[in-house]
């Protein structure tokens, strides 16, 4: 090894110590070491009602006011609630008979100017309105972020800040 290539090698290896170091005494003083535990949505659809429901998705438009998979239309400022995790706040009955009826907030009252509320889909095919509940309800969030999943639901839906006393992020039941 030449002389300026054991440099570089040294200064490589102090920096590499030193970051170690800043990171393990922010450990031992006691902050929180936070890890990444994923993403907290899933789907338990299958690979049928996965394509069936969100080609009705895509025909619906849901996306203009809605975000799935955390995508968005970035053109549209709507604050309707995200639908990652509605599966696991609302069952599938549920979403279908939201769906089917004639006026939507007759179910869920909206805070919303009436052209941005949700539209009612009594007027699809039952069975449109059917796979999208199914698909829908098959929208789940993990057990450790269902508490952040219904305060932004709350918040969206009432414009007020949820009244838990706190939301963790902590890991509850991984799976």
């Amino acid at each position: 090894m030449r002389r300026g290539e054991k440099g570089i090698l040294a200064v490589a290896a102090l920096s590499v110590v030193i970051l170690l170091g800043i990171k393990y005494l922010r450990n031992t003083e006691g902050d929180a070491v936070s890890f990444d535990q994923g993403v907290p949505f899933y789907t338990t659809a299958s690979p049928e009602l996965k394509v069936a429901g969100s080609d009705i998705y895509r025909q619906l438009g849901c996306k203009s006011c809605h975000s799935l998979w955390s995508v968005r239309d970035l053109t549209a400022n709507v604050p309707s609630p995200a639908l990652d995790g509605i599966g696991s706040l609302r069952d599938e009955s549920w979403l279908y008979a939201y769906f089917s009826a004639e006026s939507p907030q007759a179910i869920l009252p909206s805070r919303l100017k009436k052209k941005y509320q949700m539209p009612s889909y009594a007027h699809l095919p039952e069975q449109d309105r059917k796979l999208l509940a199914a698909y829908m309800s098959s929208l789940k969030v993990e057990d450790w972020y269902l508490e952040d999943t219904k305060k932004a639901e709350f918040e969206k839906l009432t414009g007020k800040p949820y009244p838990a006393t706190q939301v963790s992020h902590e890991p509850q039941n991984q799976k």
